[in-house]
């Protein structure tokens, strides 16, 4: 079914759209991430790096119920396009930030992926249901979360990269624009998509939109409790990736070649635990194997914690990719991140795919627009308190945050477990 969707030109556009969208904000959120680290902003890095999750994020609270509007109104395929021309002024804002070496026009690039990315979110997942079959609705989500990991992954490493002193800055904006120009070509081979709400009006007042929106999925049990299940994976991501990059270079003495692998680490397990979820569920909704997948995250978060808590590297000391490797510490760190990143993959993929099969099809883009802005909300929380508790007014360290995540994900699993239930049969119907 894999090969088979990315075939079709009702998926393979999408994928690659998504695919290109998403190395697109993770090489200019890495890119600023690393120059905090190590060129810019090093003294204040754990508290700079977090407000730049936060500021990608914030967009998403009030802006996704906007997309959600968008796309029950009008043809999802054109919005899409239009977001993807928007998206070259962009990134034509972060290369302008690269070139002058600029923190403000780097930190405005990000919230401007950011506000794409809040309008584009309801679109993509709210379109899958438009183009595939039921039966291939937990394949097609499995391909687009490994596309979006694997893109990120590269973004990652390529944004690493792209912060070292040694590369030319005019390659890197020429990278940028590029990107930018390949994604909206993509976004022109997406089918068009029948208009699901043709009398709806989007409301202007963005913040009354998303309250609105938030009160209605509140209504819908099934979606209100997959909703915070799924918002706690983000959180649970958010922060990790906040917390891991610093634990890394204090604790072991990683580089950016160090911290490049350790993202590309987190992308492939993601992808895998993703297509694992789509093996396992051989076409059927089912979320069996969510408050595991949740036990698994909790495990390595708490692993990662011990495995750094009380190791500090030498100051000015840093080491590369075999060094790190070779090492206990480092072979540790790298297995359970691959491992937090699989758990993440199997856990997030049949919620999803659950959400976007029950939910109406007049609704489906409000739906997840809601959903969304309800993970926003859970991110830039979770990243916003992890940057207090990091904060000399408190001052915890980051393996002690990370295990303290791990042991919020036990009650996540219970939760799942004991509080969702599919509200018809797990295995799928065919579309009329």
């Amino acid at each position: 079914m894999f090969l088979e969707l990315l075939r079709t030109r009702r998926f393979a556009p999408l994928f690659w759209c998504q695919f290109l969208s998403a190395f697109n904000d993770n090489f200019v959120r890495n890119m600023l991430a690393m120059l905090l680290l190590f060129r810019f902003g090093a003294q204040h890095s754990g508290a700079l790096v977090t407000l730049a999750i936060g500021i990608f994020m914030l967009p998403s609270i009030i802006l996704s119920g906007l997309g959600g509007e968008f796309g029950d109104a009008n043809d999802k395929a054109y919005i899409i396009r239009r977001l993807k021309a928007g998206e070259i002024l962009v990134q034509m804002t972060a290369a302008a930030g690269l070139w002058f070496a600029s923190l403000p026009l780097l930190y405005l690039a990000l919230f401007g992926l950011g506000v794409i990315s809040a309008l584009f979110g309801p679109l993509k997942y709210g379109i899958l249901p438009d183009h595939l079959e039921r039966s291939e609705l937990v394949a097609g989500n499995a391909l687009v979360e490994a596309a979006t990991f694997l893109a990120i992954l590269l973004g990652l490493i390529a944004g690493a990269l792209a912060a070292k002193s040694t590369v030319a800055p005019l390659f890197v904006v020429f990278q940028l624009i590029i990107i930018a120009l390949a994604c909206f070509a993509t976004s022109c081979f997406i089918p068009a998509t029948k208009v699901a709400a043709s009398g709806l009006v989007s409301n202007p007042n963005i913040l009354a939109s998303t309250i609105s929106l938030l009160a209605d999925l509140r209504r819908r049990p099934f979606d209100w409790r997959g909703g915070l299940a799924l918002s706690w994976f983000w959180l649970t991501g958010a922060v990790a990736l906040s917390l891991v990059p610093i634990v890394v270079r204090d604790a072991t003495g990683g580089g950016i070649d160090v911290e490049a692998a350790i993202s590309a680490l987190f992308a492939i397990g993601i992808g895998g635990g993703s297509l694992a979820a789509a093996r396992f569920a051989h076409g059927r909704i089912t979320l069996a194997p969510v408050p595991v997948a949740a036990l698994g995250m909790a495990f390595f978060l708490i692993e990662i914690g011990f495995a750094t808590h009380g190791l500090v590297a030498a100051p000015g000391h840093e080491i590369g990719l075999a060094a790190f490797f070779s090492s206990g510490a480092g072979l540790r760190i790298a297995i359970d991140v691959t491992g937090l990143a699989a758990s993440g993959g199997f856990y997030a993929v049949p919620l999803f795919a659950a959400i976007q099969a029950e939910a109406p099809s007049e609704r489906r883009a409000r739906i997840i627009a809601a959903i969304n802005s309800l993970n926003a909300i859970f991110m830039v929380g979770g990243t916003l308190a992890t940057a207090v508790l990091q904060s000399r007014l408190i001052g915890l360290s980051e393996p002690a945050l990370l295990i303290g995540l791990g042991v919020a994900n036990i009650g996540a699993s219970l939760y799942v477990r004991t509080r969702i239930a599919l509200p018809m049969e797990t295995f799928p119907k065919q579309q009329a």
